[in-house]
Order: structure tokens, then sequence, then C-alpha cells
């Protein structure tokens, strides 16, 4: 798949395919503005993982590894499948996962 590709989902929408391997997909029900900030969180910790990693910093690799889980979860990519949760489950989810992620940043 070229880097300008979008990611071809399944037939019911909860996974996309990339690169032969199958990944649970971001909920549809996220507003695109949470969506995308979520993202940022993404990849700053994934960002923050590799200088940890590069770094030997052990205790900062888990923290960063832990932001990288609490993004996901939000995005509805880990954690309970969001197709089995209720509309308040879900934005429950990923408004109590933005707000953690909103507050590490800040600290």
């Amino acid at each position: 798949m070229e880097a300008h590709q979008s990611p071809e989902p399944t037939p019911d929408g909860h996974f996309v395919v990339i690169g032969g391997r199958k990944w649970r997909a971001t909920d549809p029900s996220l507003p695109e503005e949470i969506a995308a900030r979520l993202r940022r969180h993404l990849m700053s910790a994934r960002r923050a993982v590799r200088s940890a990693t590069t770094a030997g910093d052990a205790k900062a690799e888990k923290a960063a590894r832990a932001r990288v889980n609490r993004a996901k979860v939000a995005l509805g990519e880990r954690g309970t499948p969001w197709w089995d949760q209720t509309e308040d489950e879900r934005r429950r989810r990923w408004e109590q996962g933005l707000a953690r992620l909103d507050s590490e940043a800040q600290s």
C-alpha cells in the first residue's frame, strides 16, 4: 500500500486491512476534530517511545507506551470493541481518554 492510499475497510466496517493485516478500525462515531486530536496524541506518544528506546530510558518508554495505549483505547482501536458499546459508553471512552491525554500533555 502506498502512503497516500486509504486503508481498505472490511465489509462490516469493524476493521481495516493494511499491508495484508487486519486492524481494528477507529470508532466512526468520533467527531473528526476529536479523532484528529487523539491521532496527534498517538503520534506524539509514538515519537516518545522511539526517543526513549533510543536513549535506553526504560521508565520513559513505559510511560510513552502507556500513552500510546490510552490514545488507541480512546480511538476505539483497543479495549472493548466500539461496536459492543452503547453510544454513551463510546462517548465516555473518548472524552475520558482525551481529557487524560490533554492533561498529560500540559504536565
